[in-house]
């Protein structure tokens, strides 16, 4: 059963059960700043979840691709990759741990439905309770009805509790783990499955969250009124078990890319531990710039770019170590677009651009690391090279410690290794703290003043559109308390008169005391009536169109969205634009606040 047939298999099984099957939405959160890319399936229905109707009802089933970075040390092992896809059914306020634990293990063990996987090699976790919440008996009674009691393990809230943050939704969780081994590893005590875990012996497969508690301020605050089920099967992982392979390397999502970077490679497909850790960096970190640049991202020193410009910086280091030539990579790409044909097409129909851009960012290290070999060089004459030496070189010009440890060894020149790692951590806090307030806000913050905010931004767009064309669209946006930050497509600089006009519409529009109106309707209806939206592909064909509109009549602004919304603009405030700058290539940015 190869990864198509695995996909479609699960949203057949779901749709099924009465679950809408909706698109996928784009890597980059669209209204949602407080992350640079949807790390998890339910990000980009986080509105949903605290009580925005869908208006595809409630049940809901999709796979949602997604990008984590955290862990991107450990790619090149057995189970780690930067993207995925996130395979997930959702209930809001409809079924909770009855129905979403059976069929979780209907699916994953249903031959004729399923998966067929073998349920001797299933292992379940279940929440052990803390100040917060209770031990979870109910998952663990439910679970017994399908799983001999001693491979059911309670954990801790650091593995079995999931929360979006100090604020929303929160709850208990239960996993599902399998055993990729070639014999079975059979019955284990708790110790024993832990050790496995580790080893990665048993690699997780599923994850059932129950949202029935609130959590303010960073404390479980009571019960929510609606409970909800936010699950998660990791596609890649999910295949490796099905296809009986111990590795994701392995399976028929990365064989092919793995083959061709051996093509490639000076000698021939790689044998040696180093050098098949290599290979599968470079596939794993080519195949997300892939799905990266498909969805809009360019190579940049900031934000979503930085990330992209990093993993191919990467990519480029570890496919030189495999002798892999000058401006090879992109060969690649043709390979991905291939497997995601009729799944994701924004792949295929970019083809073009993609090979353009990683084979252009490739050049442009190229040159990056030649200036910083004449200064890796002047360092030779010591020593010993300072931690803040070679942190420079990896900040400045992109040298990853490894490469200068290996170049310097070549010349009996050591690395003040530890010193390099205390600047590193130094950098890794700041930027955490920066991301911490720079990404603070838009979805995950629905306080009242981000609200107006968000209000305003639907407004602004409008007043843009109906001034400079409707060419004009939503590039990005960050909203927070303090300000917007919103990007939009344009070639060139707004003239202040213009950004006048703008401001003049919001204004118009908040002192009327319009209402928001929320309406749901066919997707082809919507944009046939000139609805504003962007990647009208990732909506359902049943959407929720927001319309701001005065006693009068006059409608001000009709826009797709799932955000957080004033009901009526009365007491918005003075709305005024304080910045119209360049964001990037035919991409202009404003930022603007309401006093």
């Amino acid at each position: 059963m190869d990864s198509r047939e695995i996909r479609q298999r699960f949203l057949a099984f779901f749709e099924k059960r009465g679950h809408a099957v909706i698109p996928s939405s784009s890597l980059v959160p669209e209204n949602d700043p407080s992350v640079l890319f949807n790390t998890a399936g339910m990000q980009p229905l986080v509105p949903y979840l605290m009580g925005t109707p869908h208006p595809s009802g409630k049940r809901l089933a999709n796979s949602q691709k997604c990008v984590r970075t955290q862990d991107i040390e450990e790619v090149g092992d057995k189970t780690h990759d930067t993207f995925f896809e996130m395979l997930g059914n959702w209930s809001l306020g409809d079924y909770f741990k009855e129905d979403a634990i059976k069929w979780s293990f209907e699916f994953l063990t249903s031959k004729e439905e399923g998966l067929g996987l073998d349920p001797a090699r299933l292992y379940v976790t279940v929440f052990e309770g803390n100040d917060d919440a209770p031990r979870d008996e109910e998952a663990f009674a439910i679970w017994k009805k399908y799983m001999p009691e001693n491979r059911i393990y309670f954990m801790s809230a650091k593995s079995n509790w999931w929360s979006p943050g100090d604020n929303g939704p929160c709850g208990p969780d239960t996993e599902m783990f399998y055993d990729v081994t070639e014999r079975g590893l059979g019955d284990m005590t708790k110790d024993e499955y832990m050790t496995a875990d580790n080893r990665q012996d048993i690699v997780e497969i599923w994850n059932d969250v129950f949202m029935e508690y609130e959590k303010k301020s960073g404390r479980v605050s009571g019960r929510l009124a609606m409970k909800n089920v936010d699950t998660g099967s990791g596609l890649e992982r999910v295949v490796m078990a099905t296809q009986g392979k111990d590795n994701v390397f392995y399976t028929d999502l990365f064989l092919p890319i793995m083959q061709k970077i051996g093509d490639l490679a000076a000698g021939g497909q790689p044998t040696d531990a180093k050098n098949i850790r290599a290979a599968r960096i470079v596939a794993d970190h080519v195949r997300t710039g892939v799905m990266m640049i498909a969805d809009g991202v360019r190579p940049s020193n900031t934000d979503q770019g930085y990330i992209l410009r990093r993993l191919l910086r990467r990519a480029v280091r570890y496919a030189d170590m495999l002798g892999v030539g000058k401006g090879m990579l992109s060969e690649l790409v043709p390979i991905i677009a291939e497997k995601y044909k009729g799944i994701y097409d924004n792949v295929s129909a970019m083809e073009g651009a993609i090979v353009k851009e990683i084979w252009e960012e490739e050049d442009k290290f190229r040159k990056t690391l030649e200036r910083g070999t004449k200064e890796l060089t002047r360092l030779f004459e010591e020593k010993i090279i300072s931690g803040e030496d070679a942190f420079r070189l990896f900040s400045t010009y992109g040298f990853p410690i490894e490469m200068t440890e290996e170049l310097a060894a070549e010349q009996g020149v050591s690395v003040d290794r530890a010193q390099f790692d205390i600047e590193f951590k130094k950098h890794q806090a700041l930027s955490r703290e920066g991301s911490g307030q720079k990404f603070k806000g838009g979805l995950a913050d629905a306080s009242e003043k981000t609200t107006k905010l968000h209000t305003a931004t639907h407004l602004m767009l409008a007043g843009l559109r109906k001034y400079l064309g409707e060419g004009v669209h939503q590039a990005g946006s960050n909203i927070t308390e303090e300000r917007l930050r919103f990007d939009f497509t344009y070639p060139e600089k707004v003239p202040r008169e213009i950004l006048d006009k703008v401001e003049a519409y919001v204004n118009e529009a908040i002192s009327k005391g319009c209402m928001v109106l929320i309406e749901q309707m066919k997707k082809e209806e919507a944009k046939a009536k000139g609805v504003e939206g962007s990647f009208w592909e990732k909506y359902p064909d049943v959407v929720n169109v927001y319309s701001v509109v005065a006693p009068d009549g006059t409608a001000y602004s009709a826009e797709l969205c799932g955000g957080p919304h004033v009901e009526q603009t009365k007491n918005m405030g003075h709305f005024k634009i304080i910045k119209e700058e360049a964001s990037s290539s035919g991409v202009r940015r404003i930022k603007a606040v309401l006093a």
